[in-house]
């Protein structure tokens, strides 16, 4: 009986059943998506450009992700976006969705290159695509935290040079504040002392808002300078040689980690010399002596 059923209706099974499947996962995502809805940005900072890029799915898969995420995940992604400074312009779940995003496009870009190019067997290099996709984001984040501190290390003596020339001359230490944000460099510590400023305008102590900031950087020397100064103004103290003595060690600091990285840099340029440099210098002497060797044994 089975030799008599036509093998084009299994063809043709085969092919609604694939269809079907396709449908359903497509109605299944799209049910997804539209379930979620926008997110109030009201009091919210702009993301960065690559997330902006593609801000729909992003926002759409985070959404399901807060269901599944586990607390400590959303810990630790939230602590490091605060130290990057990013805590007001993205949550954990869509820091977590443009990991899944970064992944997905990796892997179709990768499987796009080598349809392209005609490789079979490429499913290892699209799993790897995806995770290399899948990580990216963190590696980013890292280098963005990185960077917010070597920029805040950097411009630190200077701001504390603005605040005690002002408490010096009469100002308060809010004040000085003020005047620091508005004559200082652009950067991370501006910022901060902005969103120090903006919590004490929002009813917060000068010694909680401090506390915050330095929990947010979460740098030892700001750790320090913050203790030094809830310290002293718990006291009664004068604050002005307190922040010259806290601008001189910054300095200090400053100097010692510059001289760091100069003794760092020959050994750093050690591997890219032996690997890339010297063979070419080689080979640039060499060639002439190979070739008169070759001539005079013609």
């Amino acid at each position: 009986m089975m030799a008599d059923v036509d093998p084009a209706w299994f063809i043709w099974l085969a092919a609604a059943a694939a269809g079907l499947s396709c449908a359903a996962v497509a109605w299944l995502a799209a049910t997804l998506l539209a379930d979620a809805p926008d997110e109030d940005r009201t009091y919210r900072d702009t993301p960065p450009v690559v997330f902006r890029l593609a801000w729909w799915p992003i926002q759409r898969v985070a959404f399901h992700l807060r269901r599944i995420v586990p607390a400590n995940w959303r810990r630790r992604v939230t602590s490091h976006l605060r130290i990057a400074g990013l805590d007001y312009a993205l949550t954990a779940e869509q820091f977590g969705a443009s990991q899944i995003m970064a992944a997905f496009a990796a892997g179709g870009l990768c499987a796009f290159v080598l349809d392209a190019w005609r490789v079979e067997n490429g499913l290892p290099f699209i799993a790897c695509a995806a995770i290399f996709g899948f990580v990216f984001p963190e590696i980013w984040l890292r280098d963005q935290r990185l960077r917010r501190k070597r920029d805040a290390l950097k411009t630190l003596p200077f701001f504390l040079d603005i605040v005690t020339l002002c408490v010096e001359a009469g100002l308060n230490l809010t004040g000085a504040f003020q005047q620091a944000t508005a004559k200082g460099p652009a950067g991370p510590l501006r910022d901060e002392l902005s969103r120090v400023l903006r919590d004490l305008r929002a009813g917060k102590t000068r010694a909680d808002a401090l506390r915050t900031m330095a929990d947010r950087m979460d740098e030892p020397a700001v750790s320090n300078l913050v203790s030094a100064l809830i310290q002293a103004e718990a006291m009664g103290m004068n604050l002005g040689p307190i922040l010259r003595a806290q601008a001189e060690q910054r300095r200090t600091e400053r100097f010692a980690r510059a001289e760091k990285l100069a003794m760092e840099a020959p050994v750093k340029l050690l591997l890219p010399l032996i690997a890339f440099i010297f063979p070419c210098t080689f080979l640039v002497l060499g060639f002439p002596i190979v070739m008169k060797f070759m001539r005079m044994g013609m």
